[in-house]
């Protein structure tokens, strides 16, 4: 049975959020509560996968939220050239997963069709739905479905073995996480299913989401998923870049060996 090994690399930070922007029931909304933003590079000997692909310095510019390093470039101690990678699984399409689909012209995109109905019907209609998405990261996934490099998937999939997807939903129609086998055993790429240990652990939802039950229900899917609780990866938390090691460079975490620290809560 094909292991991989699961790197997270971080471009981004958001230090200015409170509690309040993290969760829907808090009792503590002004604490300060930062951000890290985060790409995920799954290899297993020659072959590697892209998750997901963070947003570029013009997304940056446009949403006044700076990046600290260019997705592509931040692939570099990895060994990783754009035109290298040809898969990338989109956990969805809000403009920090989906805003450098354009750096990686090779690469076949593997989403749930759900989440491309949902992008580009009539929620968007809505600006309170439309907010976390940009419309050029839309057009681009658009562009990339009319040159024959878009896979979908209704549910769950396997993209490579070892590797499966499975459409959580709430935080976006289409939103999935990724399992991925380990020599720990089944780790789980939350993305934004969670985006805090914290809000699968005390079951408090984030606030931008389209389907609430969806969400409260996909924290009991990822802990299905999981061989344990610790494997669960959130999308978003500092968290990780405490109890995991450290990897090739400084704004890179090996995930595949587990933690090395007690998670909080867990």
């Amino acid at each position: 049975m094909s292991t991989w090994e699961i790197h997270a690399v971080k471009y981004a930070d958001r230090n200015s959020r409170t509690r309040r922007d993290s969760f829907i029931f808090d009792d503590n909304h002004d604490a300060p509560h930062p951000m890290d933003y985060f790409m995920w590079l799954l290899r297993c000997g020659a072959r590697s996968i892209l998750v997901d692909t963070g947003y570029d310095t013009a997304e940056a510019t446009s949403r006044d939220r700076p990046i600290r390093l260019d997705p592509a470039a931040a692939l570099a101690p990895l060994g990783i050239a754009p035109d290298d990678i040809t898969d990338v699984i989109v956990t969805h399409l809000h403009y920090d997963h989906a805003g450098g689909l354009h750096l990686f012209p090779n690469a076949r995109l593997h989403m749930q069709a759900a989440e491309m109905a949902y992008a580009t019907g009539p929620c968007m209609c809505h600006e309170a739905l439309r907010m976390p998405f940009t419309a050029g990261h839309i057009c681009e996934a658009v562009k990339r479905l009319y040159s024959g490099k878009v896979v979908f998937t209704d549910g769950e999939a396997e993209i490579a073995e070892g590797v499966t997807v499975h459409c959580i939903g709430g935080h976006s129609r289409g939103l999935q996480a990724v399992r991925v086998r380990t020599e720990q055993g089944w780790m789980v790429l939350a993305s934004d299913a969670a985006h805090y240990y914290e809000n699968f652990v005390a079951r408090k939802p984030f606030p931008i989401v389209v389907d609430l039950q969806d969400m409260l229900e996909g924290f009991d899917t990822l802990l299905r998923l999981a061989s344990k609780p610790e494997l669960i990866v959130p999308g978003h938390d500092p968290i990780v870049t405490e109890v995991f090691p450290q990897g090739t460079a400084g704004h890179i975490w090996r995930l595949d060996p587990g933690p090395t620290r007690k998670i909080p809560g867990l």
